[in-house]
């Protein structure tokens, strides 16, 4: 169960975020943080409940009890010219 791998993006594992709450005796956001768990290309909209999920198992509290995990998605490039209307 551990080699699950709970973030896609950024290739973390179940081992990697119950590894890192043992060492550092850390919060679920600073778990992140350091693991890098939801912060890949897709900004945590695809693993976001498993990384949830994964780090109260690992912490035993909430993510997010502290400040938000929020979920950002990827930014995508605009030209001045889109943003400004012209055409």
């Amino acid at each position: 169960m551990d080699k699950v791998v709970v973030c896609r993006c950024e290739e973390v594992t179940m081992e990697d975020i119950k590894h890192t709450a043992e060492k550092y005796q850390c919060s679920a956001r600073e778990v992140k943080l350091r693991t890098r768990a939801g912060m890949g290309y897709c900004g945590g909209r695809t693993c976001r409940p498993l990384v949830n999920a994964a780090l109260e198992e690992a912490t035993g509290e909430k993510p997010g009890n502290d400040l938000p995990l929020k979920v950002q998605p990827p930014v995508r490039p605009v030209t001045l010219s889109e943003l400004g209307g012209d055409k």
